[in-house]
């Protein structure tokens, strides 16, 4: 069977997004919606950075893409800083029939004990009205913690902690909004960024650790969350701009399950500017970086995942895998019973036969 898919945004995941559609055999590319004019009217092909024209032009009209009535929308547009806009795409795709597999919201990996109901309430219904279902992964959360993790964790006696860690240098991620605005990277230490105000980090990544206690059977009692920045030591630059001497060039955080005073599911990010900041953290098992997966109980694990690609370095591979994570899940999530789902509900997903 053939499912018709419409690509949503084009940027650095879209654009991954769009050229996986493309080459899917199972897939059919029934329209490309933009965020502005200038890609308006513009190949699919060209916005994938192929080398050949496909034959369907990128629209900024939502109601085309509504009326196009595909079996699914990959959903990539930025939504770090227009929640709520991106909470209003989802709620219209849904309620028209329109299936959703997406990057993002992260909170709708697993919303349930993180979203108020005024956010998940709307979803629901709109789900419900349109018989239709919602997925939200990727790399991060994504596969590297539930996937993963959760294999593993069906191999041992007894679980003390599951522990999931993405150690990456992000010197060469190509997004200033997000690093410098929503991260705080190249800003003074007093001047706390979105990603750090009160709550924001349990809000993005409290689903993934509460998902991670629903997968090994442990109710947590609550989710809580801690934070360090340390300052550049001397001045230098990024792919995004320029890191004075004394801004913050390093971070730090976990979002911790607890069950009593205890952390039984954790996640951690230790996010570098360059590889010899914090020497005392955490160490990727690859100079740029690595998820690594670290269970204490019987038996124990740590495990590291390192993405490389041949067309980049390791964030151009991240953005890939988030990419492809969620196109190879279109099938799956189409033939899904309504509603929001999430990786305790779906089947394995894979990739189709290799292509070339």
């Amino acid at each position: 069977m053939t499912y018709r898919v419409v690509q949503w945004g084009t940027g650095n995941v879209g654009r991954h997004a769009l050229a996986g559609i493309i080459a899917n055999p199972e897939l059919e590319l029934a329209g490309v919606w933009v965020s502005g004019p200038a890609k308006a009217g513009q190949d699919a092909g060209v916005l994938a950075g192929l080398d050949h024209p496909v034959g369907v032009s990128a629209t900024n009209d939502a109601d085309a893409i509504l009326s196009a009535a595909p079996d699914c929308v990959v959903y990539c547009s930025m939504t770090d800083n227009r929640l709520m806009e991106a909470v209003e795409d989802l709620r219209r795709l849904l309620s028209a029939g329109i299936n959703v597999v997406a990057c993002a919201p992260v909170f709708f990996q697993y919303p349930y004990g993180v979203l108020p109901e005024e956010l998940l309430r709307p979803i629901e219904e709109a789900a419900r009205e349109g018989n239709s279902s919602l997925w939200v992964n990727g790399i991060d959360p994504g596969f590297a913690n539930d996937l993963l993790p959760l294999a593993l964790a069906g191999t041992c006696l007894r679980i003390d902690q599951l522990r999931c860690l993405e150690i990456v240098d992000y010197a060469s991620y190509d997004n200033r909004t997000v690093m410098f605005d929503i991260m705080g990277f190249g800003k003074p230490l007093d001047d706390t960024p979105m990603l750090l105000q009160p709550g924001v980090l349990s809000l993005a990544w409290g689903g993934t650790v509460r998902q991670l206690a629903a997968g090994i059977g442990v109710t947590l009692d609550r989710v809580t969350e801690v934070y360090e920045r340390i300052p550049a030591p001397d001045s230098f630059d990024i792919a995004t701009g320029h890191i004075a001497e004394g801004t913050a060039a390093a971070l730090r955080f976990e979002v911790r399950g607890m069950v009593g005073d205890e952390a039984v599911t954790v996640l951690e990010h230790v996010t570098r500017l360059r590889p010899d900041l914090c020497p005392d953290w955490p160490q990727p098992a690859h100079r740029e970086g690595s998820y690594r997966i670290e269970i204490t109980g019987d038996p124990c694990y740590a495990m590291d995942v390192v993405t490389s690609s041949p067309n980049g370095d390791h964030n151009h591979a991240t953005l890939l895998a988030t990419a492809m994570r969620i196109v190879n899940a279109v099938p799956a999530v189409v033939r899904a019973e309504p509603g929001i789902r999430t990786a305790l509900d779906l089947p394995l997903i894979t990739a189709p036969a290799t292509r070339r």
